[in-house]
């Protein structure tokens, strides 16, 4: 889980109202110069007291860290044998290649770095990510808004541990604290057997190209109804006639659902450049990657039905041709058009139904 702090030292007449906000999103840290500010909050926050510029305190009031410049106020590692009871971190801002080692010490050896680039390019973050990839500590980058902090997240593919971000207004912190869990959960994938197959005619069909390249047991789930669908694999697989494409799948009819983010489904036909897509692989892991185009045309379709363990059911509307896979138990590739009753597949079964896209506790009858 990413941390999301929030600075509220400049915030101004608003602060009060951010603060609440921020307690109520769940926002994991407020960072601020005055100990006042945390005489208050819950310990569902974790307190974080940084007198940037000032002298340290002679009380730290209810703090549970406190970021230092060493260059002001001493090592944080000499004040954390003076002061048991809290623990200490290291804020670098990093403007040259002295502060940029400054920064890759601090990630091996202290509890907390505190990060502040100068320059926009996040080459510099990578390499103290990758320094202190097997450090106990904690690396809190700072961003200027929710954009950057979710970059700042998904730097080299593990990302800071956390962002700090200066709320602009109300709403802001919220939208962190979102940015955040942009992650998606795992699934629990169920063996589905076919039960029917049939030509259905004409029809229009997506082929999902990806920014990411899919894993060998790795496609997205598609369906005709939300509350069932089928893992259809990318084309990693060679094939005959044509040469792969690890970063497609040809995922079905256009009125077919797939998982985005934020536990919400899509249709196909909505899908767009810029777009986030859950990849499943066959053991129920899950990473969200980036639409890069969805081509839709005509073609022949086959819809295939299948059922899981608890009777549930499952629809999925495929182009009818041999190329086009979907994945089975332990990641078996089976061609769409060679399905018959009785084989298995894999898919997901949520029990939720849905209402635009978002799951919702309500009846709701698909069929």
């Amino acid at each position: 889980m990413k941390l999301s702090w929030i600075d509220v030292r400049s915030i101004g007449t608003a602060k009060e109202a951010v603060i609440e906000e921020a307690i109520h999103a769940r926002i994991d840290g407020i960072l601020t110069s005055d100990p006042a500010d945390l005489a208050s909050l819950p310990p569902t926050v974790k307190k974080i007291l940084f007198p940037q510029g000032q002298t340290l305190p002679d009380d730290f009031g209810a703090a549970d860290v406190v970021v230092v410049d060493p260059a002001k106020h001493g090592e944080p590692a000499e004040l954390a044998l003076r002061h048991p009871e809290l623990e200490f971190g290291r804020y670098v801002e990093i403007v040259d290649a002295e502060t940029l080692e400054e920064a890759c010490r601090s990630g091996r050896t202290d509890k907390w770095s505190l990060l502040d680039f100068r320059d926009p390019t996040k080459i510099p973050l990578e390499i103290v990510i990758a320094a202190a990839a097997r450090a106990e500590g904690s690396l809190v980058t700072v961003a200027h808004d929710v954009e950057e902090a979710e970059i700042i997240f998904g730097v080299l593919e593990l990302g800071s541990d956390g962002v700090l971000m200066a709320p602009a207004k109300v709403g802001d912190a919220t939208a962190l604290k979102r940015s955040a869990e942009a992650g998606v959960p795992d699934l629990e994938l169920t063996e589905l057997e076919i039960t029917a197959t049939a030509h259905v005619g004409m029809g229009d069909r997506a082929c999902v190209d990806t920014t990411a390249y899919f894993g060998k047991d790795e496609g997205i789930l598609v369906g005709s109804h939300s509350k069932g669908m089928i893992l259809c694999v990318s084309e990693t697989h060679p094939l005959p006639y044509m040469p792969t494409r690890p970063f497609r799948v040809n995922a079905g009819a256009i009125h077919s659902y797939t998982l985005g983010q934020n536990e919400r489904t899509n249709y196909l036909s909505e899908l767009t450049a810029g777009s986030k897509v859950t990849a499943v692989d066959v053991h129920g892991r899950t990473r969200l990657v980036t639409v890069g185009r969805v081509k839709i045309e005509s073609r022949p379709l086959i819809s295939i039905d299948a059922v899981g363990p608890d009777g549930r059911t499952a629809n999925l509307i495929l182009q009818d041709d041999w190329h086009v896979r979907v994945l089975g138990p332990g990641g078996a590739v089976l061609n769409s058009t060679e399905l018959k009753p009785g084989d298995k597949v894999l898919g997901y079964l949520p029990v939720a139904d849905r209402h635009v896209g978002y799951p919702i506790n309500e009846f709701c009858l698909e069929k």
